[in-house]
């Protein structure tokens, strides 16, 4: 349950926090540079006093809370349709609550119904993954675990949910050849 990981709500908390800084300005990932040569500290140092504040602001806020979930859930939501995306999944933040109050997708779309399921299906993985560093470290067994729940009752879910890929993929429309990848 979230309610009983609160261990970890510092974690998931700085996670998303870093990817809201990083988000105003884009990281650009160049293989072959990484560690960066050069760290910009003079742009990375003002966002510290601020990060703290935010995080003490946010760790008194969820020590009166009953139910830390209440607040994280919100955001490992917003995570999910996010990084849902990045897989061409179409759903929103508005649908995939509607569809979790009962409402259900404005249309009888199905394919929208897929993509809602795969947002909460992530959702559900992130919690299992962090329910599972309680026990474990970050290893295979974490992984292919947390894979498993991300593709329980979805689209891809009879291609080996829980295992690695034995092929290569790459992000582009259907056909696309592999060199013109995005």
């Amino acid at each position: 349950q979230p309610a009983d990981i609160l261990p970890n709500h510092f974690f998931i908390f700085i996670t998303l926090m870093l990817k809201g800084i990083m988000a105003k300005k884009p990281v650009q990932y160049h293989e072959g540079h990484f560690p960066p040569k050069r760290i910009e500290w003079e742009r990375l140092i003002p966002l510290i006093g601020p990060a703290s504040a935010a995080l003490a602001r946010y760790d008194g806020t969820l020590a009166a809370v009953p139910n830390a979930a209440l607040l994280l859930s919100p955001l490992m939501t917003q995570e999910a349709v996010l990084s849902s995306r990045i897989e061409g999944t179409q759903a929103t933040m508005g649908e995939v609550l509607e569809f979790e109050a009962g409402v259900g997708p404005k249309t009888d779309d199905t394919e929208r119904t897929l993509d809602i399921q795969e947002v909460l299906n992530y959702r559900k993985a992130m919690w299992r993954g962090v329910e599972l560093l309680e026990e474990l470290p970050l290893c295979q067994r974490l992984i292919k675990e947390t894979h498993k729940v991300l593709m329980q009752g979805v689209r891809g879910e009879n291609k080996s949910p829980g295992e690695y890929r034995r092929v290569q993929n790459w992000i582009g429309p259907p056909g696309t050849p592999i060199e013109r990848a995005q």
